[in-house]
Parts: structure tokens; sequence; C-alpha cells
């Protein structure tokens, strides 16, 4: 239990026996420990020196245990003032290694990894050395059959660890149906999610160490391989492309009608669905993909909810949902 502050099993063994004699010699403990005077004493000189025991002055020496909580303390402020100092050279150290490799050869600064399952091991080895937050471009072609991604478990993982995901959509999976489900879940747990128009590919970003840049050919429809971009002026670059795309972009924001909200003024769940949909910028034909209705349906519930809020636009309509607290 105390070899983290420098106590093997054998020093361990001696201060607990001293603890329970409060006062012993070598001898004593040898036998209470099984070990030779001459092993006892050394173990006994050591635990003097840090401060967990203290010798008295006759023959043969005698020594006394300090109060546990008094001086376990102080080797362990001792210790984490150690670890501090530890930690702030590997910081400086860090500092170093990115400064340096900032300008070093291209070819370290970028790498190409080939292979489905050497990608996807990647990916998540990124995701799991991430301390702060994941950003990323999500967008099609995606390998699932149904034509949407499911929810990543590493992503779910490090949500309920405290690491931050926020993740651009591109406004054509809004017409992807079941996507707007599979989304909720991420932001239930705490993913940010916007809506952007023409996100130029799929793009991840872990903290802000590294990114990954899928390969990705027309007719693609599985990631094959990747660039793995290190701290340098490209990072750099793909970090600003993404904020300004980020601040540019539309919450998505699932409808959740408040609990207090009488049955007959909930919306039934299509249109939340479909209110969702529109606060997040899709078009009458793609909330008409994503609910499995035709475009002449969709616009015939704008209309009623138009009707039902009493809005005369859209604008309108989004404003009062958002005044009754729908999205």
């Amino acid at each position: 239990m105390l070899e983290p502050i420098g106590l093997d099993e054998r020093d361990e063994a001696v201060y607990d026996a001293l603890i329970r004699r409060t006062r012993a010699t070598a001898a004593e403990l040898a036998a209470d420990c099984g070990l030779t005077p001459g092993a006892a004493g050394r173990v006994l000189r050591s635990l003097v020196g840090l401060g967990l025991a203290s010798a008295g002055q006759g023959r043969p020496v005698s020594y006394a245990a300090v109060p546990p909580d008094s001086a376990l303390e102080a080797v362990l402020r001792e210790r984490e003032q150690a670890l501090n100092g530890v930690r702030a050279h590997v910081s400086a150290l860090t500092s170093l290694y990115r400064a340096g490799s900032r300008f070093a050869h291209p070819g370290d600064l970028v790498e190409v990894v080939s292979g489905r399952e050497e990608v996807n091991r990647n990916w998540v080895q990124m995701q799991r050395a991430s301390r702060t937050q994941v950003r990323g471009f999500d967008c099609p072609p995606y390998a699932a059959a149904a034509g949407h991604s499911e929810p990543n478990p590493v992503e779910l993982e490090l949500l309920a660890r405290g690491v931050k995901y926020r993740v651009l959509y591109d406004s054509s999976v809004l017409e992807l149906p079941g996507w707007l489900e599979d989304v909720a879940i991420g932001i239930r747990l705490g993913e940010q999610a916007r809506i952007a128009t023409g996100l130029p590919g799929k793009l991840a970003i872990c903290d802000d160490r590294v990114a990954m840049l899928p390969l990705l050919r027309p007719g693609d429809d599985t990631v094959t391989a990747s660039y793995v971009i290190h701290p340098s002026p490209l990072l750099d670059a793909l970090v600003a492309l993404f904020e300004t795309v980020w601040e540019r972009s539309v919450q998505i924001r699932p409808s959740t009608p408040p609990a207090d909200v009488d049955p007959p003024e909930r919306l039934s769940p299509e249109e939340e669905k479909l209110l969702t949909l529109l606060a997040s910028g899709a078009t009458d034909k793609a909330a008409g993909r994503a609910l499995g209705w035709s475009e002449r349906t969709v616009q015939r519930h704008i209309t009623k909810l138009l009707r039902r809020f009493g809005a005369q636009t859209r604008f309108q309509l989004a404003m009062e949902a958002t005044r009754r607290g729908w999205i």
C-alpha cells in the first residue's frame, strides 16, 4: 500500500510492526518480521530518514514510530512537490518537442495510414488519447447499409469521462432516414452538434495534437487510407478551418417538450422531428426524406404548425417554438 511513497514490502512490514509496538529495537522487530537484526536495522534507519520513525540515544538503540497521520502527510507533500516538478519539466519538454516538430522534415509531419483496420485502429487510439476535446466534420459517404453511421462507442465512453465532442454535420445528412435519432443519442450524452452546408470532407482533430484526414476518391464508401497530421502549420490551419465553419453553422437541438406542457399542446413525435429538422436548416425535400414523407406532406404539416402557433412565416414559427421551449 505504501509503495508509491518509496516503501517496499519489507519496509512496510517493519513499519507496521513498529506502529503496533510504538517503540522497539531492531532485534525485536527482526523477530516480528522474520528478518536478521542487521536487515531490520537498515530498514529502521531508512524510516528515520523518511521521517516515519525516530531513534533513541541508548544501547541497543530503540526506535519509536512517528504518528502516521503527520509523518505520512509530510512524505506525501514532498512527493507531490516532486511530482509537480516532474510535470513542469514534462510540460517544458513537450513545448520544446512541439516547437521542434513544427519545423521538422515535412515527411515527419504527415503520415499516410493504409488499410481499413489500420485506419480504424489509429482513429480509436487518437480518441482515447484525447484529454480535452475531439472536433470533426461528418459527412457522407457512409459504409453502413442504412446510409448513416451508428453511434461511436468510443465517443460515448469519452463523453462520460468528460472529453468534449464538437461535431459538424454536412447538411446532406438531413436526408438520411434515422440520422436524427442517431445524433440525438450523442447530444443527450453531451455531444455538441451543428449543421453546415458544403463541408469539404471528413475530418477529425483530437485536442490540438493530431488530426486525421481520410482519403476518399469519388465512388468510395469506406475509408481505406488517411492522412495523420502532427503538430504543424497544416494542423493549425485545419483547426482554424473547423472553428470558422463552427461559428457559422446551425446548432442541432432535438425537440424535448417541457414536462409541464398540457397534452393538447404537445407535439407529436413526427412534429418534433420536423421542427428540429427545419430549425437545423433542412429543406422540405430533405425533411421529407428523413421522415419518409413526400414533400407535399411536409408542407402540409408545416402549414398545420403555422396555424397552430399563430405564425405567418417559418421564422415566426421557429421563434414561437423556441419561446415555448420546443427547440
